[in-house]
């Protein structure tokens, strides 16, 4: 009966299953009671709880599985050799970085990571300590552990830690030094005594790409890209990718892991990564005070293209970084408010005539001063507003001119960051996708622009004793810094460029030459 009165309704009306949605209406009464769950029955609102409930038991298991390194005893649980704990205190890790306490315990779980951290944050032992407690021990097995770095300086600098790290342990750690001597000490008729391999991919491809290959690569269990970024450029003749992609099918073992660290992960690299390794975890380290020292110094060390501006949040942290960057070998200076105005029309008409390479200025100096032809915008603090940063980065790329901008952020500006994320959105430029969903600041934290409080920039205390040990605490030993070159190797990258070496001036306060006066721009365009 009922299905004839459902025929008779729907005469002439064809559906589909995918749009079909049951006339609960035209059921007995009874069925249509059974046909919606009850509260009583368990499964409306407990059923989500449940559900919800399981998720934030996964996600403790995970934080457990992981966790954080506190301090290098705890590697002891691990099963780690004491030995290799003794040397890691040798060597001067006195107590884990932000990179270590994160990505140690991901790689003794055998996880392939990609890391990123800045520069001098102590990468290059957040690696080996894992991968030689994989090793264990040396064996007669050929090349266990592959690690690559971009330049023969960080290769070399890399292969130093890790024979510190195996001293009393044994294990045979080597470099590639020339073709032709590597290939009767790793070729197809060595012994295979030896463990860990440190290299550059040029050599190692030439190496891989004769017939037979000069080098057994199939036992490799761990390979480490160090400063992934540069190894993944594609300029000229230095295509990275096609060696890297030879490297890669050489480690042909089913139980090899992989591993990236760098500095800054291009959103490329990233979706590459995403889809070659297996179930890869991210790990992202922000910089601190500190890390944006050693960063600072690592641009200028590779080399920079005056004129620069360096923007500050206030004059005694101008004061600071000066005091930081005068003895660097670079023609700095600083401008702020505790300068006479002729002392400060002196030093911009010395930055614009290529005398001064680097100015160091305060926000509200900076806009008051209409600055012509700057390459680059170093952001060292990180602006309260879009607008300030807008305000800044403007100074660079004018009238059709290219220009770069970098921005330091530490884990205190985060509530400040999702804006700044969305002006360069909008502007083109890409951005990782976890900037764009940090949460929103509140009203009260928008309304507020007071400037985040920071750490002193300068390694001098103020009663005047330097801080020899701080020092040493950020670059211990200066061999974990993660970067290659190292002042003398890169100190005619500047010359290269079309700048001479100058010795770094002093202040202008005793000048006595006249120079003309700087019209000022109060109306500066966003």
């Amino acid at each position: 009966m009922d299905r004839d009165i459902f025929k008779t309704l729907c005469a002439g009306v064809v559906f589909t299953k995918k749009n079909f949605t049951p006339a609960t209406g035209f059921l007995p009464k009874e069925e249509n009671t059974k046909s919606q769950p009850s509260k009583a029955d368990g499964l409306d609102k407990p059923k989500r709880h449940k559900k919800k409930k399981k998720k934030n038991k996964n996600a403790e298991q995970r934080k457990q599985e992981f966790g954080n390194l506190e301090d290098f005893e705890q590697l002891s649980s691990y099963g780690v050799l004491p030995r290799l704990i003794e040397n890691i205190k040798k060597a001067g890790f006195a107590e884990p970085t932000a990179i270590q306490k994160e990505a140690i315990p991901v790689m003794m779980d055998r996880r392939e990571i990609m890391a990123c951290a800045p520069t001098g944050s102590g990468k290059t032992a957040a690696f080996l300590i894992p991968v030689l407690h994989y090793l264990r021990e040396p064996r007669n097995n050929g090349f266990r552990a592959l690690i690559l770095a971009p330049t023969r300086e960080l290769a070399k600098q890399i292969l130093d830690v890790c024979k510190q790290l195996s001293v009393g342990i044994g294990f045979r750690c080597h470099y590639i030094e020339k073709a032709s001597t590597a290939t009767s000490k790793f070729g197809p008729k060595s012994k295979k005594n030896f463990d860990v391999l440190v290299s550059t991919p040029n050599r190692l491809v030439f190496m891989l790409n004769q017939d037979p290959p000069l080098i057994d690569l199939s036992n490799v269990q761990w390979l480490v890209i160090d400063e992934s970024d540069k190894l993944f450029e594609a300029e000229g003749s230095q295509n990275f990718r096609d060696q890297l992609a030879t490297i890669y099918k050489a480690c042909s073992s089913d139980k090899v892991r992989h591993a990236l660290f760098s500095a800054t992960f291009a959103f490329d690299l990233q979706q590459w990564a995403r889809k070659t390794f297996h179930n890869v975890v991210e790990v992202t380290v922000g910089a601190s005070e500190s890390g944006k020292r050693l960063a600072i110094r690592d641009i200028i060390r590779k080399g920079i293209e005056p004129p620069v501006l360096i923007f500050v949040q206030s004059k005694d942290r101008a004061k600071e970084l000066f005091s930081e960057l005068i003895y660097d070998g670079i023609n700095v200076d600083v401008i702020h408010a505790d300068k006479t105005q002729l002392q400060r029309d002196n030093t911009v008409a010395s930055f614009e005539a290529g005398h001064i390479w680097v100015l160091i200025c305060t926000e509200l100096m900076g806009r008051g001063i209409d600055f012509k032809n700057i390459n680059l915008v170093i952001n060292y603090d990180f602006p309260t507003t879009a607008v300030s940063y807008i305000h800044r980065i403007g100074r660079t790329g004018r009238a059709g001119r290219p220009g770069r901008a970098l921005t330091f952020f530490t884990e205190d500006d985060l509530p400040n960051l999702r804006s700044i994320a969305n002006v360069m959105r909008r502007a083109g430029c890409p951005v990782p996708a976890y900037m764009l969903k940090l949460g929103r600041p509140s009203k009260r934290e928008r309304k507020r622009t007071v400037p985040v409080k920071r750490k002193h920039i300068s390694t001098v205390r103020h009663d005047g004793t330097q801080k020899s040990k701080k020092r040493k605490v950020d670059q211990p030993n200066n061999v974990n810094t993660g970067e290659s070159s190292t002042l003398n190797d890169k100190s005619n990258e500047t010359n290269r460029r079309g700048h001479q070496k100058m010795k770094p001036k002093k202040g202008n306060k005793n000048k006595k030459t006249k120079i003309s006066k700087t019209p000022v721009n109060e109306n500066i365009e966003a």
